[in-house]
């Protein structure tokens, strides 16, 4: 129960939560409770994408989109860290993984509030494309909601000399951080399991995202204008 309590307290007292972590109080069983959480959370919207195909693509889903979150924050974490560094940040490593951490348990929450929507639409109107194009609509707008946090969480710890460049080596990194996360989506895919093909765990890396993205809006597009035929 403290894992969730974590998530509440963020999302009521933001200001007291990153003040503690800023000075550094229970930074480890924070840190703990974003990732028991996060996971659970994931996990739960992961079986909701894997559903719409199988069980088995569900287990997988359930497994794959935790461990995407945890992958990218593994890799983008020093990157943050030491070019904050190098500009003045008085923040240690863990401290900045909690403050990571926050934007990543923020994501999976509200990214867990739209289960029942995404759930809703595939029972009742079940188009891959469409459900797919969805699903990356919701985690593309709850992933920045989340990075908001991060973003004010850096504001409010940190200040003094060097704020605005560390302010734009953190606007470089949210960018980066969300080429490696859709980059490792795409490595990691599928989640969802296209319609009359086998189950597989990996699919070969040909491609990539955004290609695939557009290619699925032109057929959600030439689906709708032959409907009109």
């Amino acid at each position: 129960m403290e894992a969730f309590y974590v998530i509440e307290r963020i999302l009521r007292d933001r200001r007291g939560f990153f003040d503690e972590i800023g000075n550094g109080e229970g930074v480890s069983r924070k840190i703990q409770g974003m990732l028991i959480s996060s996971v659970i959370f994931f996990a739960i919207y992961g079986a909701v994408m894997g559903f719409s195909n199988s069980l088995l693509q569900a287990i997988s889903s359930a497994v794959k989109l935790p461990v995407l979150f945890l992958i990218t924050l593994v890799i983008c974490l020093p990157t943050l860290y030491f070019f904050n560094l190098l500009f003045g940040s008085r923040l240690g490593l863990s401290q900045t993984l909690a403050l990571i951490l926050t934007a990543i348990a923020v994501t999976a929450v509200l990214t867990l509030s739209f289960a029942p929507i995404a759930l809703f639409f595939w029972l009742t109107a079940p188009h891959y494309q469409f459900f797919k194009l969805l699903n990356v609509a919701i985690l593309t707008l709850t992933g920045f909601s989340g990075l908001s946090f991060l973003w004010q969480g850096m504001r409010h710890v940190e200040s003094g000399e060097g704020t605005r460049v560390r302010s734009l080596a953190l606007w470089g990194w949210i960018v980066v951080y969300g080429f490696v996360g859709t980059q490792m989506a795409w490595t990691l895919r599928p989640f969802f399991g296209a319609p009359g093909l086998p189950f597989e765990i990996f699919r070969d890396l040909g491609g990539n995202f955004y290609v695939n993205v557009l290619q699925s809006m032109g057929e959600i597009l030439l689906s709708i204008l032959g409907g009109m035929d």
